[in-house]
């Protein structure tokens, strides 16, 4: 058991805010992009820090042209969270801050407290990170491969529900960016 907390602050967020983030003594960066995206130049005004890329598209399953999150991708996501070590600054990023890195997040979450329950790690990830809607494939691997044994998926279903109530317009466009699945699991409980 550690003494104290791996990474003592998290931060998630998309492309466009990474700037505002390079003076704050980030330790480690995870940056989660679609296949082709360079690496956000935003990253030469930081200091000194380890930093894992990742390339797959947000999306639910293969589909034309997409690369859907696999268990590979996962695999590495909490790989990255094993290497964390003494007090750091963790960023997690994707385009936007909403999907991807949010699921990263909560997984890493899990793996660091494998005994905090899942409604507990989901909300505090929603206080980090109040439009947070995370993958639901990403966080169905996670579930699996931390032996969650679906309550990490459940939290996330009931984080989804809370984000329809809040933001009813999401459905249509979650819908017509091929995430109808992770709306109907929210609208079905």
């Amino acid at each position: 058991m550690r003494s104290e907390p791996a990474v003592t602050l998290h931060t998630v967020c998309g492309l466009e805010e990474l700037a505002g983030h390079g003076g704050r003594g980030v330790s480690h960066v995870l940056s989660l992009l679609d296949p082709g995206t360079p690496e956000p130049e935003a990253f030469t005004a930081y200091g000194a820090h380890a930093r894992t890329t990742l390339h797959f598209h947000d999306c639910l399953g293969p589909g034309d042209g997409l690369v859907p999150p696999e268990p590979e991708h996962v695999a590495a996501i909490l790989g990255f969270g094993r290497q964390l070590d003494g007090p750091a600054h963790l960023l997690v990023h994707c385009h936007y801050g909403l999907s991807r890195s949010t699921a990263a997040l909560l997984m890493l979450f899990a793996q660091a407290e494998p005994e905090t329950p899942a409604e507990a790690l989901v909300e505090r990830l929603h206080a980090l990170r109040e439009p947070a809607w995370p993958n639901a494939r990403m966080i169905g691997f996670a579930d699996a491969m931390l032996g969650r044994d679906g309550q990490l998926s459940a939290a996330v279903r009931r984080l989804h529900a809370l984000q329809l109530r809040v933001r009813p317009h999401l459905a249509e466009l979650l819908r017509g960016l091929g995430r109808g699945a992770e709306v109907d699991a929210a609208q079905n409980g």
